[in-house]
Order: C-alpha cells, then sequence, then structure tokens
C-alpha cells in the first residue's frame, strides 16, 4: 500500500516554491544595491540643484 499524502499541503509547498522561485527571478531583474540607489538620488538631487541655480526670478522690485 502506497503513503498517504495531503493534497493541500503539497499544493501549498508547490505554490511557495513556485514564488520563491518568482522572487529570486525579480530580484536578478529588478533588485539593485544600496550604493546603486543612493547613486541615483545624488545624481537627481545635483540635477536639480543645478536646474535651480540657473533660474531666472521674475519678480522686480519697485
Amino acid at each position: 500500500m502506497g503513503d498517504l499524502i495531503n493534497l493541500k499541503q503539497v499544493k501549498k509547498r508547490i505554490a511557495r516554491e513556485d514564488a520563491a522561485k518568482q522572487a529570486d527571478t525579480n530580484r536578478a531583474r529588478f533588485g539593485r544595491t544600496k550604493g546603486e540607489r543612493q547613486r541615483d538620488e545624488l545624481h537627481a538631487q545635483r540635477s536639480s540643484n543645478a536646474l535651480n541655480q540657473h533660474r531666472i526670478d521674475d519678480e522686480t522690485s519697485a
């Protein structure tokens, strides 16, 4: 006689394994290191500052 298995547990285990595989794929595809995120944030901040420094104020004092 064969071993008895709980199909609910098997389905859940398979779903967890599939989710883990998908998570690994997404990490490799979309993941960025902390240094990369900080570098991009610094670059955006410097660009914004440079743009603001060249802004011409349209206020006239009378």
